[in-house]
């Protein structure tokens, strides 16, 4: 670049030669020269403007999971860079890579209590922990930068760049051929690390001496799929998912059990119930009580981070590697188990399963079940679909009712659990894959806190992607209802109205109102082909669903038994409904919650 080149335009060809398509952003003063620089780049890379900072983090996010690149959000000095910080901690604890680029006052004004002055070095230091530097040079460029997204590959998480206004004015000079002088390089070079032969030997040997196999998969296992088929052939083996981990395989498998955890399934909690050898691939699940009791069964760990080895389970033996490339080296020493007996009982508590959802989904309710709303969804499903779920109840129908097949992608906030990325999360999914549909499935309390003004976002863009399909399913139960159920079953308290009641809005009308296009259904015969019409729309969709809120979410340990009655008994109008959507009895609603007895 020439010698009059600013730090600004140095900044955004340094992201350019990253092959950095998106910056989701929202401007302000203490980024006016980035965003003068971006002007004088014909907006290369993409200036994606949403309506809040914290939703162009969500956004960020959600490129990066979807997309498997990272993910790269800018904000102004002070309050923009507060802002970011609840979408950079969900990237962090679901360990994504995105960075972010914010601004700070100038130089001459800092430590002087001037307007918006924030100290950012601390606070990003926690969600930035891995890579926060400040910029107060320009020879410190490209370093900082090409570490910033070289770490935040690396390490799957969030870093932080921090230029003051003034430097971004400044001409660009680069590191010079001397002392102290830091020069860098672009790339991040593929790696696989590998355990060691002794380690998979021992790994082997615990395989091949469990009767009872079980496997628990997360998102780290994405890669290795025809791997961690192979290997459940080989050991005959139930496979649970953590959240996180959906779409890693395809529901379509007899021996897949689904979600595990309090938004789990039933046949997921057998499996670890009943197992006596555990296989973890990727995955860091924290809910150890959903995993086999201590000292029942050998178990071995493979994770490509030393960090998070050992963690959640006394585990026999942890193997350090990349999924695919170290069940590539067990693969040979396992020996194919011969009694399939063990695996064909989890595929009949699957079938099972499968049949209880959809016989708890055709429970009539008011005015619509819950679980009906998103059970419909599921063979309607193009098997190319993304689907972002929010948290809340919406997060236990997506787990439980939605199958992954094909090459579908799904995700949610697994580990923060945080309300409002269900929108941004598709928004960020459509600039990954412009080309395949997107489906949000949110609850009413998460599309008024943010997901209503992020529909402006989609109907600013929408032109632009090839599939211009964009459904955001919105659950409207006008309660906050995953809050209400566990101040039922862990407190014993009625619902609490000034905190729990949300206020009535027309979710399909708004869509409308913006340009975009509104679904109503609010009975369940409008349902199925309310999805069909949200589907095939020309333009993104707000299919507002009236949904009953006093369908339970129930826990995987509940009964067979209790898990059909639960639904039937609160709906059809016995005592019980009444008593617990007005009194909130906790006696009664401890038998199929979370909480409650097994």
């Amino acid at each position: 670049m020439s010698t009059s080149t600013k730090v600004s335009d140095y900044i955004l060809g340094r992201l350019r030669a990253w092959d950095i398509e998106y910056v989701f952003a929202y401007p302000g003063d203490g980024i006016n020269g980035l965003l003068s620089a971006w002007g004088r780049a014909d907006n290369k890379p993409r200036f994606i403007q949403g309506r809040h900072e914290e939703m162009c983090a969500f956004e960020a996010v959600g490129y990066a999971k979807f997309s498997g690149r990272v993910g790269v959000c800018a904000a102004t000095s002070g309050p923009g860079a507060i802002h970011l910080l609840n979408g950079l901690y969900d990237a962090k604890l679901d360990h994504v890579p995105v960075v972010a680029i914010v601004g700070q006052t100038d130089r001459s004004a800092m430590g002087g209590s001037y307007q918006q002055e924030v100290d950012l070095a601390s606070l990003y230091k926690d969600v930035a922990a891995e890579y926060c530097q400040t910029v107060t040079v320009p020879e410190q460029l490209p370093n900082v930068l090409d570490r910033a997204i070289r770490t935040a590959y690396a390490r799957r998480t969030v870093t932080a760049v921090i230029v003051p206004a003034d430097v971004q004015e400044l001409e660009y000079e680069p590191p010079a051929h001397a002392f102290k002088m830091v020069p860098s390089s672009l790339g991040l070079p593929h790696y696989a690390p590998v355990p060691d032969e002794d380690d998979l030997a021992h790994a082997a040997q615990v395989l091949n001496s469990g009767e009872r196999v079980a496997m628990l998969i997360g998102q780290g296992a994405r890669r290795a799929r025809p791997q961690v088929e192979a290997i459940a052939e080989l050991l005959g083996a139930g496979v649970a998912k953590a959240l996180l981990g959906k779409d890693v395989l395809p529901d379509t498998l007899p021996y897949v059990t689904g979600s595990i955890g309090l938004l789990g399934t039933r046949p997921s909690y057998e499996l670890m119930r009943d197992c006596d050898t555990l296989l973890t691939i990727g995955s860091s699940f924290p809910y150890t009580q959903f995993l086999p009791e201590f000292g029942q069964a050998r178990a071995v760990q493979i994770d490509v981070d030393p960090f998070m080895v050992g963690l959640r389970y006394p585990f026999e033996v942890n193997l350090v590697g990349d999924a695919a490339t170290t069940l590539d080296r067990l693969m040979p020493l396992l020996r194919r188990k011969t009694d399939r007996g063990w695996q064909e009982s989890v595929a009949d508590n699957v079938a099972r399963w499968w049949q209880v959802m959809e016989r708890r989904a055709a429970v009539e309710a008011d005015p619509i079940n819950p679980e009906y709303a998103v059970h419909a969804l599921d063979h309607l499903l193009p098997d190319d679909a993304i689907v972002a779920a929010d948290s809340g109840s919406a997060a236990n129908w997506y787990a439980r009712h939605l199958r992954m097949r094909g090459t579908m992608r799904g995700s949610l906030s697994g580990t923060l659990a945080t309300m409002g990325p269900g929108v941004p999360y598709a928004i960020g999914a459509k600039f990954a894959h412009p080309g395949r549909p997107a489906i949000a499935v949110v609850g009413d309390g998460a599309m008024q806190m943010n997901g209503m003004s992020e529909l402006l976002t989609a109907a600013k863009y929408w032109r632009e992607w090839d599939d211009p399909r964009l459904v955001v399913a919105v659950l409207n139960n006008r309660d906050l209802n995953q809050v209400t159920w566990e101040m039922r079953a862990m407190q014993g308290a009625p619902q609490f109205l000034p905190s729990q009641e949300l206020p009535d809005v027309d979710y399909a009308g708004f869509a409308e109102s913006i340009g975009l296009v509104g679904v109503k259904a609010e009975h369940r015969d409008e349902v199925e082909g309310g999805w069909v019409r949200a589907l095939a729309a020309d333009r993104p969709c707000v299919y507002e669903l009236r949904t009953d809120p006093a369908v339970p979410p129930i826990p995987p340990h509940a009964t067979w038994d209790q898990i059909e009655a639960a639904a039937a008994a609160v709906l059809k109008g016995d005592s019980d409904r009444a008593a617990m959507v007005k009194q909130g009895m906790k006696a009664k609603v401890q038998e199929f919650l979370p909480g409650g007895p097994k």
